[in-house]
C-alpha cells in the first residue's frame, strides 16, 4: 500500500501576512514559486495512483512547478470558506471578537456564494477526499499525492488519524512543504511532517 502525499502551495502575498485566504486566488510569490520548485526532489521517483489538487490556482501552480504529473483538480480540496472572515488576520479578528477561535467558533458567512464553512463541514469534504484516497491506495498502484491549502490538509490529516476536524489545530502546516501520512501495524500514521529540501 502507497502513502498519502500532502503537499500546502507555495506562499502567497496573504499567507506571508496571515490574511485568511479561501476563494481569494491570489498567486504565488516569487519565494512561493521557488518553494514550489523545491519540492521536486522530494516527489520524483514516485508512482502515482492518483493525483489531485484545489482548483486555485496557487495549488495548480505548485503542482505544476513541483513537476507532478496527471494532476486532475477536485473542488473538494478548495480551502476552508472562511465567509466574513476572508482577507482578515486573526488579530484583527481578535480586536472585536477576543476568544474566537476558527476551530471551535467557525466564521461569520460572508458575500453570497461563501457561507462560510464549520470545522465539521470542512471535515465532510475532507472525509469525502479520504474516501477517493482509500480506493486509490487500494488498488496497490503507487502514493496518493494532495495539493492544497494548509487549514484544509490540517482537517483532512485529523480525519485521516481518526480524530474531529477540529483537532486540525494540532498540526501545524508551512508553505510550500511535503508530508507523508502512512500506515504502521493497521493503522495512519505521520511519517513525516512540514519537510523541505
Amino acid at each position: 500500500m502507497g502513502d498519502l502525499l500532502l503537499v500546502r502551495h507555495g506562499e502567497t502575498e496573504w499567507s506571508r501576512s496571515g490574511q485568511h485566504t479561501s476563494w481569494t486566488d491570489l498567486p504565488l510569490t516569487g519565494n512561493g514559486e521557488e518553494q514550489a520548485k523545491s519540492l521536486a526532489p522530494l516527489l520524483t521517483g514516485r508512482t502515482y495512483a492518483l493525483a489531485l489538487a484545489s482548483p486555485l490556482g496557487r495549488a495548480l501552480r505548485t503542482a505544476e512547478l513541483a513537476g507532478i504529473p496527471g494532476v486532475v483538480p477536485d473542488p473538494d480540496l478548495h480551502e476552508w470558506d472562511y465567509g466574513g472572515y476572508e482577507g482578515i488576520t486573526t488579530v484583527e479578528i481578535h480586536r472585536t471578537r477576543p476568544d474566537w477561535d476558527l476551530w471551535t467558533d467557525g466564521v461569520p458567512p460572508g458575500p453570497e456564494g461563501h457561507p462560510g464553512e464549520s470545522p465539521r463541514q470542512t471535515g465532510a469534504r475532507a472525509d469525502r477526499v479520504l474516501a477517493r484516497v482509500d480506493a486509490a491506495l487500494t488498488e496497490d498502484a503507487g502514493d496518493v499525492i494532495l495539493v492544497a491549502h494548509a487549514h484544509f490538509l490540517r482537517v483532512l490529516t485529523a480525519r485521516r488519524l481518526g480524530l474531529p476536524p477540529a483537532e486540525g489545530r494540532l498540526f501545524q502546516l508551512a508553505t510550500g512543504t511535503m508530508s507523508r501520512l502512512s500506515m504502521e501495524h493497521g493503522r495512519p500514521v505521520i511519517a513525516e511532517w512540514n519537510v523541505r529540501p
